[in-house]
């Protein structure tokens, strides 16, 4: 019998694989969720602190067609056509655009009072009176025109406690700026403020109101003395604590006030045309609604009568 040949052994190597490497993608994705998160508070934060006007203003810029916010086309809330962003409307016509304020004001009236600010600051620097009290008087351009503010102090009062009697450094302004305000063609108003102050009598017999327009007609008095021509005053009224210059302390000494307003020509006219007689109203017909009877018309008499 045969010898039995050796019986071979098969080794297999199988090489071990380590676990599978996604590589950094996931790193990607994170971040930009991160980035998502971080827009998505922000938006949130903007829109809690926005105001109202603000959101409006957003919301329409969401409104405006793509096309016409990279033309610099005109809003959505704006626009004259039915399309949005589709161009001009056939059966829209423009009206008549009225002019602001700011428009129908003469550029020569705004210079006039301009120049009237600098001739006034001017001379508060140059007077040794007005110089030692240059701290009361308040100089700006509003609106209305020129406003000159005359404040009080805690140390030193414009007016006696509690009446209008004119002390004598406010005197001495007032009378320092009639020749001044007398050579300008604009009229001027007057209006008298006080603090939020009140009477202990509860202001039943005498109250601010009363006090502040004492005090504004005081000061016109003065006005006049110093040269100011009576008829270039337009109004004089007294507003009480009303219209407080501290909104934050209305017993503040500053609300104590006087204001001269060297009015530009457009209020002045708006002023003067209030009440004109051309507002519709007749003689009769104010004397019926006043006193409630008919106006009494003389009786006609015969030329050849014996009255005659």
């Amino acid at each position: 019998m045969s010898e039995e040949a050796p019986r071979r052994i098969i080794v297999i190597k199988r090489p071990v694989r380590a676990a599978a490497h996604h590589g950094g993608g996931w790193k990607i994705a994170f971040a930009d969720f991160m980035t998502a998160m971080m827009a998505f508070f922000l938006v949130m934060w903007l829109l809690s602190t926005s105001s109202k006007a603000q959101l409006t203003g957003v919301a329409e810029q969401f409104k405006m067609p793509l096309k016409v916010a990279l033309s610099g086309g005109q809003k959505s809330s704006t626009s004259t056509s039915v399309i949005p962003g589709g161009g001009t409307d056939p059966t829209h016509a423009d009206g008549e655009v009225k002019k602001s304020d700011s428009d129908a004001t003469d550029p020569a009236d705004v210079k006039r009072l301009d120049d009237l600010k600098q001739r006034l600051d001017k001379m508060i620097e140059d007077s040794p009176v007005l110089k030692q009290l240059k701290h009361h008087l308040l100089l700006d351009i509003t609106p209305e025109g020129l406003r000159i503010q005359i404040v009080d102090s805690a140390n030193r009062p414009m007016f006696d406690r509690s009446s209008a009697i004119v002390m004598p450094y406010m005197g001495s302004i007032l009378r320092e700026l009639g020749p001044v305000l007398n050579e300008q063609p604009n009229k001027i108003t007057l209006s008298g403020h006080t603090d939020a102050m009140q009477y202990t009598q509860g202001g039943k017999t005498y109250s601010n109101w009363e006090l502040s327009a004492d005090r504004a007609n005081a000061s016109r008095r003065e006005l006049v003395v110093g040269g100011m021509q009576d008829k270039k005053v337009l109004r004089v009224m007294g507003v009480a604590s009303s219209m407080s210059l501290n909104q934050d302390d209305p017993f503040a000494p500053i609300n104590r006030r006087i204001s001269i307003v060297v009015l530009n020509p457009r209020v002045q006219a708006e002023i003067e045309n209030a009440n004109a007689a051309n507002a519709g109203i007749k003689p009769d017909d104010a004397r019926q609604a006043t006193t409630g009877q008919p106006a009494v018309k003389p009786p006609i008499t015969n030329p050849g009568s014996p009255n005659s």
